[in-house]
């Protein structure tokens, strides 16, 4: 399944994890320096929710997180139906 926001296009990013060693100078030391960089992704935050579609329909989709702050979509209730005896 692929990591990405169907309604805003969030998808995973690149980046690096730089590792640093030393004491910066304003405490006393010498200075930091980099000792390794390595690649890394950054992931959108993706949650399952029930959507309620422009057409009526819902659908459980993987949105992030801030689409659903900002109100770009709206969340289907609760069902309230029990099940049949």
């Amino acid at each position: 399944m692929a990591r990405i926001c169907p309604i805003s296009g969030k998808r995973p990013v690149k980046g690096s994890h730089i590792w640093r060693s030393g004491k910066a100078k304003k405490k006393g030391g010498i200075g930091t320096h980099v000792t390794a960089i390595t690649k890394r992704r950054f992931f959108p935050n993706l949650q399952n929710v029930k959507v309620i579609l422009p057409n009526g329909q819902v659908k459980r989709m993987r949105v992030a997180v801030s689409v659903i702050k900002r109100g770009q979509i709206t969340k289907a209730p609760p069902r309230n139906w029990k099940k049949a005896a």
